[in-house]
């Protein structure tokens, strides 16, 4: 008996490749609301895993603050298991805020070391946009001066220089966004025809 194992029957269409859509934008600026958008479009057809930024915190970086250094380690390690699941074939959406570039660019380079399609989406939108939907207000306190570490306002958000796909959440409705991201996608050869098809 031949220990030789096929990857796929020949019938069966090849695996979708696994690949990280790295949200990046400040608070409120619809990064998980578009992941999710994301994930529903595809699911039928790739292996999907939404990385909350605030799960994250909760679990796998309990006990981190919010100096640069903390924030950083935070990314690396949201960007390790974004790249341990792409490797096996799952479509990786990370939501965190991620404000520093250097850190951001750290983890393009380490997927691409791995073969790793990285596609980096900036949703942006006015502060005003911003504090005007923000039900709790965070946005007003910060911008008062009553709250420490509030990322855009009384700490540094460094925007991508060279995002693949930038979204104006405060303009475009969240299907015209989620579209442009999934055009990228096709574009990249990321998607299988089964897949696009689906999308579609």
């Amino acid at each position: 008996m031949s220990d030789v194992v096929t990857p796929h029957a020949p019938h069966e269409e090849p695996r979708t490749p696994g690949a990280i859509l790295w949200f990046t934008g400040l608070s409120g600026a619809g990064k998980s609301t578009l992941a999710q958008s994301v994930r529903d479009a595809l699911a039928q057809a790739w292996r999907v895993e939404i990385l909350d930024g605030d799960e994250i915190r909760t679990h796998l970086s309990k006990g981190l603050g919010f100096s640069k250094e903390d924030r950083d380690t935070n990314i690396r390690r949201i960007g390790l298991v974004a790249r341990l699941l792409a490797r096996n074939g799952v479509l990786a959406i990370t939501t965190a805020i991620s404000p520093y570039r250097d850190a951001r660019d750290e983890v393009r380079a380490l997927a691409a070391r791995d073969g790793v399609p990285f596609i980096e989406i900036f949703a942006e939108a006015e502060i005003e946009a911003l504090a005007e939907r923000d039900v709790k207000g965070l946005y007003r306190k910060a911008l008062a001066g009553e709250l420490a570490h509030f990322t855009g306002v009384s700490d540094p958000y460094e925007p991508p220089l060279n995002p693949d796909v930038v979204v104006r959440s405060d303009r475009e409705t969240i299907d015209e966004s989620r579209d442009r991201i999934l055009a990228v996608l096709a574009a990249r050869g990321l998607l299988s025809p089964k897949a696009a098809e689906v999308a579609a």
